[in-house]
């Protein structure tokens, strides 16, 4: 488990499940996450795709330093450990109250409309746990979506 969660430390690119290689056949995508002002330490922040069936597809970007909180964020977790792939995606350090953070990814025409969902799962050490915090469709027909948060997210917009 501890190789699965170094790959994160190292990962500097976005997850290549999601990347094109042709970039013609993909949507540069902008994900703003907003968070509300709340009490503790800073939050562990996690941003994946899910499949039509609700399945994992692949990490977008992990925000929070320490390896063992990461467990926290239960439905990426979940994911994370059932996919048996190497995590991957853009880290960085976890988010304070009140601050905001932008990841950007190309994700792939064929995810695009056709019910592909990015999640958002928070944790906040000795506070509470979100799963799914936030949830948006990627949708290629609006050139903005935003959710509010049920926890430590105030919002989360997805742009292209």
């Amino acid at each position: 488990m501890n190789k699965l969660f170094t790959s994160v430390a190292i990962a500097a690119s976005l997850c290549a499940a999601i990347i094109s290689v042709d970039q013609a056949e993909a949507k540069k995508v902008t994900a703003t996450v907003n968070m509300k002002s709340f009490r503790g330490p800073p939050a562990y922040v996690a941003l994946y795709l899910t499949k039509p069936d609700g399945q994992f597809h692949s990490t977008v970007a992990v925000r929070g330093g320490k390896q063992k909180y990461r467990r926290h964020l239960r439905g990426w977790f979940r994911g994370v450990s059932k996919s048996g792939r190497p995590v991957d995606g853009v880290s960085g350090a976890s988010v304070g109250s009140g601050r905001s953070f932008e990841v950007q990814a190309d994700i792939a025409d064929a995810l695009l409309n056709a019910g592909y969902k990015l999640h958002v799962d928070t944790a906040v050490e000795d506070v509470a746990d979100y799963r799914g915090e936030a949830t948006l469709e990627l949708n290629p027909d609006k050139s903005q979506a935003s959710a509010r948060g049920k926890g430590f997210v105030k919002s989360v917009t997805i742009s292209h």
